[in-house]
């Protein structure tokens, strides 16, 4: 089995009609370009390629692992497709380079990609026993294992209340602590079995595995997710071209907070609400273009468990941004 074969076989891209069908209007003008920002394994940026043969396609990926995969993957298409790895949040970077005059389409897929998940010693997952890593590009940052190593009961308690809406997020990371006074936790099976013991008999008997809450939240902390995607999500509007859509699939509550919050934001009035005429540089520079976040179908949801979770959010920008709604330069920030 072929490498790129091996990707195609193990990754099926979510709700991969309707973000090319959003996308279309925009990566259909000669010469467009798309900035994947979460390439994987590159179903989503595969299928854009093949849809629209005009196009460009620049695919972002801080997994190294990631990038090989894609890469060989889409080396039929030759300089249609170029790789860059890099945090997402570097968008507004790469579409200064790529892109200068302004980006036609970005989309975002957001969560632990397949290869992460399949790959059972990234430790990721919390039904294969591996080394407790987690870390999206594991050549930098600190680990899961070194996370539980440090963090304290409070910050630990925070992390999987916030990230994970653990209903025993203290009891949880009570026992964390107790246990590493003992021996570190360094395997993704003894983090199992430490949350099983420490949730309630009732509860471990619904909801499936106990311990995906505790994996999803520290998967988020190590990999400083929310920050990322606050920080990406201006940057990548203000990267869009006048005419530009932009497509993005959150799995988190949180997650798809902040999409909601960033396009409504971008398709609201600035002016105050007693001005007698809109001023122009206050009109909304955004269009949405769904109705709240949509959600795959029965249908998708079979085919694809991936799907089960994800909530889709699209907008068109109008106009270019207000001078007084730019997102702050990063030697500013």
């Amino acid at each position: 089995m072929t490498e790129d074969r091996s990707a195609a076989e193990r990754h099926v891209p979510v709700l991969a009609a309707r973000c090319l069908d959003l996308l279309a209007p925009a990566l259909e003008r000669p010469g467009a370009v798309l900035i994947d920002t979460t390439l994987g394994m590159g179903g989503h940026s595969e299928l854009a390629l093949q849809r629209f043969p005009e196009a460009r396609v620049v695919g972002i990926d801080r997994d190294p692992q990631a990038i090989a995969l894609a890469g060989g993957r889409l080396a039929p298409f030759g300089e249609r497709f170029t790789a860059v790895h890099a945090v997402y949040d570097d968008v507004d970077r790469v579409a200064a380079e790529y892109a200068p005059g302004g980006v036609d389409g970005i989309l975002m897929d957001l969560g632990v990609s397949s290869l992460q998940l399949d790959e059972a010693d990234r430790g990721f997952a919390y039904a294969q026993d591996a080394p407790l890593d987690m870390r999206m590009d594991p050549t930098r940052g600190m680990s899961a294992a070194e996370l539980l190593a440090t963090a304290s009961v409070g910050e630990l308690s925070r992390i999987l209340r916030d990230y994970g809406e653990e209903r025993f997020a203290k009891r949880v990371a009570s026992s964390i602590v107790r246990r590493r006074e003992q021996q570190p936790i360094l395997r993704t099976g003894e983090l199992v079995d430490l949350v099983r013991a420490a949730i309630p008999a009732a509860t471990r008997r619904t909801g499936g595995n106990p311990a995906k809450r505790t994996f999803q939240a520290l998967r988020i902390a190590v990999n400083d997710e929310l920050a990322v995607l606050e920080r990406t999500l201006p940057r990548a509007l203000e990267s869009l071209a006048v005419g530009g859509r932009i497509v993005v699939m959150a799995y988190h509550s949180l997650e798809d907070r902040a999409v909601k919050r960033a396009l409504a934001r971008g398709a609201t009035s600035s002016a105050p609400p007693d001005f007698p005429v809109e001023p122009e540089t206050h009109k909304p520079y955004l269009r949405l273009l769904t109705r709240g976040a949509e959600e795959a179908d029965d249908a998708e949801r079979a085919a694809n468990p991936r799907a089960t979770s994800v909530r889709l959010r699209a907008a068109e920008r109008t106009r270019p941004t207000p001078d007084h709604m730019r997102p702050r330069s990063r030697s500013a920030a």
